[in-house]
């Protein structure tokens, strides 16, 4: 596997952003300002609720219409990028991902894995379908489904089902500290978690990660990885809840560190950073952003820099 030297883009976008301008040039500028040669294209459908078994991915009127993601692959394709698709699943009530959960045993007139799943795979069915028409070369079959992961024999069987369909490389996304908790990375063909780790805390979580890597012997990244741009936010770069006071040399400190540390890991195969949006703030307003984007931050000169140094 190539170095990933990525990003993760348009989270959250909906339907006809990225057809506009504005969201070419913003990927066009990522590239030029970050170095980039992957790209991952985020595509987000919901579910109304973490125990749903429906989800809204044709019927929802802000998804991203199935032309503009082709268009928009196409047109990274075109600046030199390597395409990795990742279809996620939020939920709309605003739980996190990872509390969609069920009962273990199937109960009558309760929601039940059966029924999720089924949803489930055929929504990441149809972007397999879209990531083999279009040639991306990577697919992520699910993002910090925490509670999903306990459920091994489905998450087989749906890899399965997508290798019939799709045939470039398939990666779970895992959660942070879930990398040794999961049970069937010998499915995939790619290791990939969240790296959102405590800039303190590198060293001891890369030397848990690393007993997966080499007792599994496939390729790793960091699917996601980033830190907020406010005071304290590098201690807790995780919760995306809290905010502070605006601070951006915290975020560059983080990703300093985080360089560092990762560098030492010849396994470490790379990164899609946490994350940049079809729609940029006014660069004259970076300083006060407490978000994650490093766009006009000095978290940005970081990792371009990183980036074009690394063979």
């Amino acid at each position: 596997m190539d170095f990933i030297k990525g990003f993760s883009f348009g989270y959250m976008s909906k339907k006809g952003e990225w057809e506009t301008e504005e969201a070419k040039q913003s990927l066009k500028r990522l590239k030029e300002r970050c170095g980039i040669n992957h790209v991952v294209l985020t595509v987000v459908a919901e579910q109304d609720k973490p125990q749903s078994v429906h989800i809204h991915w044709k019927d929802h009127p802000d998804m991203l219409s199935d032309q503009e993601i082709e268009n928009m692959i196409f047109y990274a394709q075109s600046l030199g990028l390597t395409v990795i698709l990742k279809p996620m699943v939020n939920v709309s009530d605003g739980t996190w991902r990872a509390h969609i959960n069920f009962f273990d045993t199937d109960v009558p007139c309760e929601p039940k894995w059966s029924d999720w799943f089924a949803a489930y795979t055929e929504f990441i069915l149809h972007y397999a379908e879209t990531a083999e028409k279009t040639n991306c070369a990577m697919l992520v079959i699910g993002c910090e489904l925490v509670n999903t992961d306990r459920r091994e024999a489905e998450w087989r069987t749906l890899i399965r089902h997508v290798r019939n369909v799709y045939h470039g490389l398939i990666t779970y996304n895992c959660d942070k500290y879930q990398e040794d908790v999961l049970k069937w990375w010998d499915a995939v063909d790619v290791i990939s978690s969240s790296g959102y780790y405590p800039v303190n805390a590198w060293e001891e979580q890369l030397d848990r990660i690393e007993k997966v890597v080499k007792k599994h012997q496939k390729p790793f990244f960091f699917c996601e990885a980033g830190c907020p741009s406010w005071e304290g936010g590098d201690l807790l770069p995780n919760d995306w809840t809290l905010r502070g006071r605006p601070d951006v040399e915290t975020q560059r400190r983080w990703y300093e560190e985080m360089f560092r540390e990762t560098s030492k890991r010849d396994w470490v195969r790379g990164y899609a950073f946490w994350d940049w949006k079809a729609k940029l703030y006014p660069i004259d307003q970076a300083e006060n952003d407490q978000d994650y984007s490093v766009y006009g931050k000095p978290a940005e000169k970081v990792i371009q820099a990183y980036y074009e140094n690394k063979k």
